[in-house]
């Protein structure tokens, strides 16, 4: 029998070190392509068939995060954050209260929520953090927003989306000395904090960048991407914005809106600010601990549609046209446009789904590059703003618009 011991042993070691499955914004490193395939190349003159619509709610923009068997998401009800969990028919197994939520500007929930094991992270407009059990939304531990980090709103209330590596969560409050931190995620416990600039946060999701084994939490503050190294904190490189003047900056509201992540690949870091630089491809050295400009394209400007990288082509919606673009990744040169509104995007099963702030969602082809129409049809249910990016989950097409989430067949 001793003959088993030594490959028993080898197999529970793999198991206890393996890293646990993160669900998170945007779907896998927050890439915007969802895995799914068989679905419909085209759609019916009146759109797919919806399958339920839940239109209780409350007001909110953030998107559903899907587990296997069930979805969690937020809505703002009486001031208050609500986190509700459904299973995957629409059926309500529970809801928990948050804490107070962002009324004022664009008023509503914000944040996708990140789960690890049995475990939700998830940010209000207030930048308040909590972590619940998915069980039954129990609060573990939560973080005070100005008295824990003595963070400083912007204009329209905190965004983030929690960035999970192993033990730590990153947050970004912003401000003088908590400006980028890392927490004990099971803990709320304080690792690491760094100064940074001193800026308030910008609105952005963050991201973990894995470089030649070298991991690095990427997120934007009002003027500045950061690049901090996401075991000790140490901030290793910025790019800064330099479309708005210092003096300019110092009033609330211009030139600090980059709620995009970034996209990595191939030692390159990719993003698109429409309240920046635009376009840009950054080369990151062996180590990570520095970055060159390889291109900049200020026509490639998303506020926060997204980004999608696929094959040698990125694609994102104009903050300042009414225009979808792809450009070359390698040169930063347009490649094509199509006039269909600014919007969130997508992309699964080799087409792109588009969500305009006129509630249109469009169904496109592409090929290297090049795009074209190929179905559309309307959100009419919800209120206020188009503004919450489409999720695709076992075939199902979700979006959200305010207080309903609604849910569309689009598998073959």
């Amino acid at each position: 029998m001793t003959k088993y011991l030594l490959p028993l042993f080898l197999l529970l070691l793999s198991c206890s070190t393996s890293q646990p499955e993160i669900y998170e914004w945007r779907g896998s490193e927050r890439s915007g392509i969802y895995p799914d395939t068989d679905l419909l190349t085209e759609w019916p003159e009146e759109g797919p068939k919806e399958i339920w619509t839940i239109d209780s709610l409350g007001r909110g923009y953030g998107s559903p995060q899907f587990t296997e068997d069930r979805f969690y998401i937020t809505g703002e009800l009486d001031s208050m954050c609500i986190l509700y969990c459904f299973d995957l028919d629409g059926v309500k197994m529970w809801q928990t209260i948050l804490g107070k939520e962002w009324v004022t500007s664009f008023p509503g929930s914000r944040s996708a929520p990140t789960i690890v094991d049995d475990l939700i992270y998830l940010g209000t407009g207030m930048g308040d953090l909590y972590c619940v059990s998915t069980t039954d939304g129990s609060l573990v531990w939560s973080k005070d927003f100005t008295e824990d980090f003595q963070g400083i709103y912007p204009l329209h209330g905190h965004f983030e989306a929690a960035v999970i590596s192993g033990e730590r969560v990153f947050w970004t409050p912003g401000g003088l000395t908590y400006n980028v931190v890392a927490l004990n995620r099971m803990t709320g416990d304080l690792i690491w904090s760094n100064p940074g600039f001193g800026e308030r946060s910008g609105y952005n999701p963050g991201k973990l960048v894995v470089h030649d084994g070298r991991e690095l939490f990427v997120t934007f503050t009002s003027a500045k991407l950061l690049g901090l190294d996401a075991e000790t904190g140490e901030l290793l490189w910025s790019h800064h914005q330099d479309v708005y003047t210092e003096e300019e900056r110092e009033k609330i509201g211009i030139g600090d809106s980059h709620a995009n992540s970034v996209i990595y690949r191939d030692g390159s870091v990719f993003y698109a600010a429409g309240d920046g630089n635009g376009g840009v491809r950054l080369g990151l050295s062996e180590d990570g601990s520095e970055i060159t400009q390889v291109w900049r394209n200020p026509g490639f400007d998303s506020f926060f549609g997204g980004v999608v990288l696929i094959g040698n082509h990125l694609y994102t919606s104009g903050t300042h046209s009414q225009y979808l673009y792809s450009i070359d990744a390698t040169t930063g040169i347009l490649t094509d446009s199509l006039k269909i509104g600014q919007g969130a995007l997508i992309a699964a099963d080799q087409m792109l789904y588009y969500y305009n702030q006129r509630g249109q969602i469009f169904l496109l082809s592409y090929t290297e590059g090049k795009m074209k129409e190929v179905s559309s049809f309307k959100i009419t249910k919800g209120t206020r703003h188009h503004f919450a990016h489409p999720v695709i989950h076992n075939g199902v097409l979700y979006q959200r618009r305010g207080d309903a989430l609604m849910a569309f067949d689009i598998s073959l």
